[in-house]
């Protein structure tokens, strides 16, 4: 049977090699673990023998068979170019493959019902399986169906189990092991002469061998796999239920009447029926034995060179070999269970898991996703999150290590990002990003941007990612503060009134400052609560510090970008600023709370004359510490001219949403001197209408470009609808701001100006900025109404001839003698105010809308008021 197994399975019948491959696996079960490891593992050489065929049977030159019409469309080239296409239908094989060894026979395994039940993984019901291993090698696809392949690997998982199930011999798996594992460090071997030798990867794949050695090393793997899997609970309970009704007459079961009239008339000696005796029989260090065992293949599939492979030069016969790698891992822990974890297996593997799930490869994705999950279940965490968090230690330490060193690892920043994204615990080891962030604003500083270009985009997702985490601290911490001022505040009310009745009651206080208990009695309670209340102050200021020194360390990173002509790297640096001024702000809040709390500790300890509890307080100042807010912000301010001034739309976009939220955090006064001064730059965006060019002079049409900047946006590349979008984005930055009593101060200085152009645009034919044009009259006119209605009431009264309301009184002069109509449409008031503008033609329309909208927003307002 195993010597004609390689032949049936590559034959191209599937239910002929199925067939003869469930022949062999029942043989093999009633046999009994002695004897085949007598007939099969008596040696080394048997035992290479045995493995041979079956890498063979499993090996990627498997590929090859089948019929022709399957290998034909299979094929990659056969969707063109469309290689997404060829990835999507990968990606639904997959998911049928997997599908339908749901429906089989593995559906039952108990190590994913419990995780089912317990709702561990929390994965949507039909993508259950996606969690599951041991999976179908890809490369088997073209050969049979899942069942030919799990015939197969269940022959392999009892082979292996026959070694550790017979109590009548020293156990030797890890002699058997050594054989396939020898083709990883063959491979690992020859990847470190090609290192020592300076060898390209385009010569060293295409070099006689070398292209061999890469699928007999997955092919290996995927052997080690199974073995492994095969002394799991996991794998010891499916043979159980498989072969539970072995008592009934196999001739009654479809497939095995043939069988079954052979193994009656061979009348085999060791045949047996018990499945106990395929149960563990671990003799005194047999435990350590298979720790050991697993160590020594973990320790291949972890070797820095078997992850140096470069995808691109992978022919399809070798570009799954990560993922066979990646689902040994999760096997060794579904076989080790808690004892990976305290192996110091976890740690190991749990960077390289984290660090494929940036992987190009969605299947290589995919399979570090499944994993991630199954080692979270088998070590009883809940979530990946808690597993990250559990070791996040350790993961941060190897991605500051790995930072020093970028040129051999410039994947450490995606892995830093992916990390904090996909898991989503950064704010849970906010303090331990300090250290990697120190290196991070260094390699996006002008030095770091330049040695590695290419590193810039990730370093500034890790840095957003970062903020975001800093920014749901901080979003809490206030209220915390906030809420423990009150609580220090009841307590110590409580406190001097104690104190007060003591005196009242006539004790020498001084005479008694040795033993405080005998002199205060109750008092003496307070007195180490007063202490502890001190403690957890110190623990809170401790921790807003971190929190506004990542925020300070993101801005510090980021600000210099936000003139990137890169626009991904401007859009994400818009986001970093935007989030770490909340932060800091958030920060000064929280400080102001400390500060009145530890003003009462000091009152306190004054009353009681506790002199080295204020001195302590006093030397804890740090006031100039924390202010940080409007310092940043007077940084950041230029950069936000620039990227006003880049001319690219999306960015432009984003950065007046971003000026919008920050200056309302930090309040108008700070602004207004700077909006009077580049507010220029701000509102020629909305002096030209976008379907009427301005005419640039030959002093604006080379602007000034610095030797390292490769590209500018010129305003005639820009098309009308983007520059529609940034003149909504400005008018909402105007609505906005004039809304916020805590910012409206910031437009005082540029009142006028900015009524006069937002006017203009309200009153115009261009529909596009009707609603945002309105929107921005109406939070003007909560600044200054009479301003706002009479440049309105200018253009109405102008271009409406009929209807016009009379005075309410008679000794009041006429409409039309107050605003009297304009010679021409340079006449206009709001054009007066707001200066040139081009292309913005009134429309009656328009100016109804305008004017019925601001009344209707008057009356609400004066109902609002008298209510």
């Amino acid at each position: 049977l195993i010597e004609r197994i390689p032949k049936v399975v590559l034959g191209g019948e599937e239910s002929v090699a199925l067939s003869h491959a469930q022949k062999l696996l029942v043989v093999v079960y009633f046999s009994g673990p002695q004897l085949v490891k007598d007939h099969l593992l008596q040696s080394p050489v048997t035992a290479a023998r045995f493995l041979d065929a079956f890498a063979l049977c499993l090996g990627q030159n498997s590929v090859f068979a089948g019929s022709l019409h399957k290998f034909i469309a299979a094929r990659p080239s056969s969707t063109g170019y469309l290689h997404s296409i060829a990835e999507m239908r990968a990606i639904n094989c997959f998911t049928n493959d997997n599908k339908a060894v749901m429906d089989a026979d593995t559906s039952d395994d108990p190590t994913f019902l419990s995780i089912k039940n317990k709702r561990m993984l929390s994965p949507p019901e039909n993508v259950h399986s996606e969690y599951e291993l041991p999976r179908l090698p890809p490369w088997f696809a073209n050969v049979g169906s899942q069942k030919l392949y799990q015939t197969l690997a269940k022959i392999l998982r009892l082979v292996g189990l026959s070694l550790v199930a017979d109590s009548q011999g020293e156990s030797n798996l890890s002699v058997i092991t050594d054989i396939p594992l020898g083709y990883l460090r063959k491979l690992v071997s020859e990847v470190r002469m090609k290192q020592y030798s300076k060898e390209s990867w385009q010569s060293w794949y295409h070099r006689s061998g070398s292209g061999q050695l890469v699928r007999q090393a997955s092919t290996a793997a995927c052997i080690l796999n199974e073995i492994i899997y095969g002394l799991s609970d996991q794998g010891i309970d499916a043979f159980a239920r498989m072969f539970q009704k072995s008592r009934l007459s196999w001739g009654k079961r479809e497939g095995y009447n043939v069988l079954y009239d052979e193994i009656i008339h061979c009348k085999l000696e060791y045949a047996v029926c018990d499945e106990s005796v395929w149960k563990f029989s671990w003799e005194e260090g047999g435990r350590s034995q298979l720790i050991d065992c697993i160590g020594s293949i973990l320790h291949e599939y972890l070797s820095p060179e078997v992850w140096e492979l470069p995808l691109e030069l992978k022919s399809s016969l070798t570009e799954y070999d990560s993922e066979v790698i990646i689902d040994g891992i999760g096997i060794s822990s579904i076989c080790l269970k808690g004892e990976f974890s305290s192996s110091g297996f976890l740690q190991s593997s749990l960077y390289v898991l984290l660090e494929n799930l940036i992987c190009s490869n969605f299947l290589i994705r995919s399979a570090s996703d499944a994993v991630l999950h199954v080692i979270s279940a088998t070590s009883g965490y809940p979530t990946v999150g808690h597993l990250v968090l559990a070791n996040a230690d350790y993961i941060i330490d190897s991605i500051c290590r790995q930072l020093r060193h970028l040129d051999l690892n410039p994947h450490v920043p995606s892995v830093l990002a992916a990390m904090l994204s996909y898991i989503g615990v950064a704010y849970k080891i906010l303090p331990l990003l300090e250290e990697p962030m120190r290196s991070v604003s260094l390699e996006l500083e002008i030095l770091g941007r330049h040695h590695h270009p290419d590193l810039t985009i990730p370093f500034l997702k890790a840095v957003e990612e970062i903020a975001k985490a800093s920014k749901r601290e901080a979003g809490s911490l206030p209220s915390q503060a906030e809420s423990y001022l009150k609580h220090v505040e009841s307590e110590m009310t409580n406190l001097e009134r104690e104190i007060k009745e003591a005196y009242d009651n006539d004790m020498d206080f001084k005479k008694c400052e040795s033993d405080v208990d005998a002199c205060f009695g109750a008092v003496g309670m307070y007195i180490e609560q007063l202490e502890s209340t001190l403690i957890r102050l110190n623990d809170s200021k401790r921790y807003r510090r971190i929190v506004g020194s990542i925020a300070g360390s993101c801005l510090t990173a980021a600000i210099p970008l936000l003139a990137s002509v890169n626009q991904a790297a401007c859009l994400i640096a818009l986001n970093v600023v935007e989030d770490g001024i909340f932060v800091l702000a958030k920060v000064e809040e929280v400080y102001r709370h400390e500060k009145a709390t530890q003003e009462v500790i000091r009152q306190i300890s004054e009353l009681c004359s506790l002199h080295d509890l204020r001195d302590s307080l006093d030397a804890d100042e740090d006031g100039a510490e924390e202010n940080r807010l409007l310092p940043a912000m007077n940084k950041i301010w230029p950069f936000f001219v620039a990227c006003v001034r880049s001319r690219n739309p999306v960015a432009v976009r984003k950065c007046f949403g971003v000026i919008s939220s920050t200056v309302q955090i930090c309040g108008g006064d700070f602004f207004s001197r700077r909006f009077h001064t580049d507010g220029p730059h701000f509102w020629k965006l909305l002096n030209t209408s976008p379907f009427q060019k301005k005419l640039v002079s030959k002093e604006e049409r080379s602007p000034l470009q610095l030797p390292y900047r490769s590209a500018t946006f010129a305003e005639d590349s820009v098309s009308e609808v983007s520059d529609l979008k940034v003149q909504a984005a400005v008018l909402d930055m105007i609505a906005d701001l004039s809304r916020n009593k805590k910012s409206a101060s910031a437009l005082e200085a540029v009142i006028k100006k900015v009524s006069g152009l937002v006017v203009g645009i309200a009153c115009s034919c261009v529909t596009g900025l009707r609603s945002a044009s309105v929107n921005a009259l109406v939070g003007l006119s909560c600044m200054d109404p009479d301003l706002v209605w009479l440049l309105l009431a200018d253009v109405y009264y102008s271009l409406k001839k009929t209807n016009i309301p009379s005075p309410p009184a008679r000794d009041l002069p006429e409409i039309s003698q107050m605003l009297p109509p304009p010679s021409s449409p340079k006449g206009y008031l709001y054009v007066q105010y707001g200066g040139q503008s081009y292309g913005f033609d009134t429309d009656l329309s328009s100016v109804e809308m305008a004017f019925k909208t601001l009344q209707l927003q008057a009356f609400t307002s004066e109902v609002h008021s008298q209510t």
